[in-house]
């Protein structure tokens, strides 16, 4: 009887196929997800750098992280909101995350935004930031998540270049239990952006004090209220359309929007949750990042929604109230993938290590470190604390 294949020869066979037998291989994984139409092509790359994937398909990036879930596992967990700066905690099951998806959807398209308008997101790590993401991906509109760090000038060039027919925005975020207001700068880079949104809605926290912009400004609550039970069905959209443009930082020069399609991303993103991550659906997927940036959009949003995972959503940091809190959550919540970012593991190393026997991580597979170079030190350091592979 022959030897079963080693797990670096499946690998090698994986990896080759993927390269040598392309679109058969992104075929497979383009089962993944849910098509409306089936698609003519896989890759059309006759116009090299670009790449058109999926030519002739029509999905929905929402429909498949949220819509087709419903079936199977409506009251399992979707998104787990956790802020320990507002000592919040708050789960939405996969039944209550499309209503409020939906309510989001009702609001912007009541707004006039439909497929193809630009929608720009400056936020803080909360909830509402995923459903207007969702929202945005529902109706065929494209995002444009701006990192809730940046100032005026920052925001203001995005506006500029993205022209958003609608920006949804908070009155304020938090950062190491202190107030850090939005809506200040917010209004400060509309009025040095030439573009302005006909709308804005602000979702208000009670952090901090804002002064509505008579006829621009709405209140996410008060439109809420009004859409409670509406149904908006997705937009089913061309494999090619935009799903989002991302900004570079623009440490180099002015910042460069990068837009990313749908299917492409879909799948890509399916195959990733599988392959790589090992995510299985009904468990629960936590990554430190923020939605400002791709690995937030991919891998806190898209990724395990559309894998049928629970995701976690948290606002805070790493050491606060203690330098336990990500270890308490994969305990509370039976994480199973995590991703984080080597400097984040650099920061927990300098701490208490009681923390990281502190908690029952018996859940965890394993823990993926990207984003930066990972050094050898600090790659056994935490292997060794919590038991666990390292993938870099």
């Amino acid at each position: 009887m022959s030897a079963s294949p080693s797990i670096s020869q499946s690998y090698a066979e994986f990896h080759r196929r993927s390269i040598q037998d392309r679109d058969a291989f992104w075929g497979e994984q383009a089962q993944l997800i849910d098509w409306h139409k089936p698609y003519d092509r896989v890759c059309n790359y006759s116009n090299p750098p670009f790449a058109r994937w999926f030519e002739g398909g029509q999905t929905n990036l929402c429909h498949n992280a949220v819509d087709r879930h419903l079936k199977d596992r409506a009251d399992q967990n979707a998104l787990i909101f956790v802020s320990t700066e507002t000592e919040t905690e708050k789960t939405y099951s996969y039944r209550e995350l499309h209503a409020e998806v939906q309510r989001m959807a009702a609001i912007l398209k009541g707004m006039g935004v439909i497929k193809g308008d630009r929608v720009l997101i400056y936020m803080p790590m909360i909830a509402e930031a995923c459903f207007a993401m969702l929202a945005c991906a529902r109706l065929g509109a494209i995002h444009s998540v701006v990192f809730g760090g940046f100032a005026s000038h920052a925001l203001a060039s995005r506006i500029e270049d993205a022209t958003p027919k609608v920006i949804i925005s908070a009155d304020a975020g938090m950062r190491s239990g202190k107030v850090v207001p939005y809506k200040h700068l917010l209004d400060e880079a509309i009025s040095l952006s030439p573009h302005k949104p006909s709308k804005v809605i602000m979702v208000n926290r009670g952090l901090a004090d804002v002064s509505p912009v008579a006829g621009r400004d709405v209140d996410y609550a008060t439109e809420r209220a009004k859409v409670m039970d509406v149904q908006v069905p997705c937009e089913w959209v061309d494999a090619t359309h935009p799903s989002y443009i991302l900004y570079t930082s623009g440490t180099t020069g002015k910042p460069k929007g990068v837009q990313r399609d749908t299917a492409g991303y879909a799948v890509a993103l399916a195959a990733s949750m599988k392959h790589i991550y090992m995510g299985k659906p009904g468990e629960t997927y936590l990554c430190t990042s923020d939605i400002g940036w791709v690995v937030g959009h991919s891998y806190i949003i898209y990724g395990p929604l559309i894998n049928g995972m629970a995701t976690i959503m948290y606002e805070g940091l790493p050491t606060r109230p203690d330098a336990g809190i990500w270890w308490s959550l994969v305990e509370k919540y039976k994480v199973t993938v995590m991703f984080s970012a080597p400097t984040a593991v650099r920061v927990l190393k300098k701490q208490d290590p009681a923390y990281l026997s502190k908690y029952n991580l018996s859940s965890l597979k394993a823990l993926f470190l990207a984003g930066e170079p990972l050094d050898e030190p600090t790659a056994t350091w935490i292997a060794d604390a919590i038991k666990r592979p390292i993938i870099d």
